[in-house]
């Protein structure tokens, strides 16, 4: 298990906790976060771009001339996309763009990037974010003190109003809660701030489940041709032969 330091606001050490290796101690899986995160995208798209066909957009659609005779190019409507001011062709239309990734991978990709940061160094654990006034100032100057330069992912509780208030104005640093991380923002910062608190919570939510380890040692077993997952065998049925006599 690793174990990392705990800091004060001023970043003095005031004690050490033990993380858990089943969500801090997960190797690097590039492929499974990468589609981890174009899933996430895919799902936050609004996917509400559309362009008007022949038959939305506005104008009559009778015959402007007869089909032959005049010498001009037949037509047959004024919305036709051949024209200035016709419909489109093949424009996007509405869709929904979202698709569901496995839970099980959505939780081993965001184990394997919370890992990656503990081993580079940019995964800093705090003792408690107090502040005596919610002030902007303050918070620059604590973040200074705990040397965490550019883009900061802070996990705490939303609950800690003075937290909110002083760093919804700074552009580089971001709260959320323990339910509110997700595998985009453990990508697009680069450093991540927990507190012991938010610590538990992490490891209760991403840790594989004794079910999850069941239903693998049952799949293994089953590949293997164990008796694992073997359940009571049915009777056979026997048929009666009727013309048989006692």
């Amino acid at each position: 298990m690793p174990t990392v330091k705990v800091l004060d606001l001023e970043s003095k050490e005031v004690g050490e906790i033990e993380l858990a290796d089943a969500v801090f101690g997960v190797a690097l899986n590039e492929p499974l976060i990468h589609e981890a995160v174009r899933s996430f995208l895919a799902n936050r798209r609004a996917g509400t771009s559309a362009t008007k066909t022949r038959g939305d957009v506005s104008g009559s659609g009778r015959k402007l001339w007869k089909q032959k005779g005049t010498g001009r190019a037949r037509i047959a409507s004024l919305r036709s996309p051949l024209w200035k001011g016709g419909g489109n062709a093949h424009g996007p239309q509405p869709r929904d763009w979202s698709y569901n990734l496995p839970k099980k991978m959505r939780k081993r990709a965001m184990c394997s990037a919370i890992s990656e940061r503990l081993r580079e160094g940019n995964l800093i654990i705090v003792n408690e974010w107090k502040f005596d006034q919610p002030k902007t100032k303050e918070f620059i100057n604590t973040l200074g003190s705990l040397k965490l330069g550019g883009k900061t992912l802070i996990v705490d509780s939303l609950k800690n109003t003075k937290l909110m208030l002083a760093s919804r104005n700074v552009q580089t640093a971001k709260v959320v809660n323990s339910y509110g991380v997700n595998i985009y923002d453990l990508v697009n910062h680069q450093k991540l701030v927990l507190t012991p608190r938010t610590v538990e919570e992490l490891t209760g939510i991403l840790q594989p489940r004794a079910r999850d380890d069941e239903e693998h040692y049952h799949s293994h077993a089953d590949e293997g041709g164990g008796e694992a997952t073997q359940g009571p065998q049915a009777p056979r049925r026997t048929s009666r032969n009727r013309g048989a006599q006692a």
